[in-house]
């Protein structure tokens, strides 16, 4: 198994993401991955972005898998909560980079630390 460390920003960086999107988003994400052979080890967010740090396959179709996270995250979340779509830009949810690590100069436990740290400014959320 191989770890990756992934940050998918929202689309012109809006500031969508609260904890109760934050967690609906990771539901979705739980879904589908067992679909491409991935499981989540860790998630957290920022006001306008993920960090989720999550175990492949060295054959997982890991740029698949992406794609069909975003286009089906980015469908329910609209329509599960239609008032994001006023903070979105023509509709777009997810900008269509990312940024995807594999984490092998590091422990999976520093990358876990990092991740967990994300988004708190003095200990609190900054959503």
């Amino acid at each position: 198994m191989l770890h990756y460390h992934l940050i998918m920003c929202i689309k012109y960086r809006n500031k969508v993401i609260d904890d109760t999107i934050s967690n609906r988003l990771k539901e979705i994400f739980e879904k589908i991955a067992p679909s491409y052979n991935i499981m989540l080890e860790e998630w957290n967010h920022d006001i306008d972005h993920v960090h989720i740090l999550f175990r492949g396959q060295p054959n997982t179709e890991i740029s698949k898998f992406i794609n069909a996270y975003k286009s089906a995250s980015s469908r329910l979340i609209k329509k599960e909560y239609p008032k994001i779509r006023k903070s979105l830009w023509k509709e777009m949810f997810w900008s269509q980079s990312f940024c995807l690590l594999t984490t092998g100069g590091v422990t999976v436990d520093i990358i876990k630390q990092y991740i967990q740290s994300q988004g708190k400014k003095d200990g609190k959320q900054s959503n």
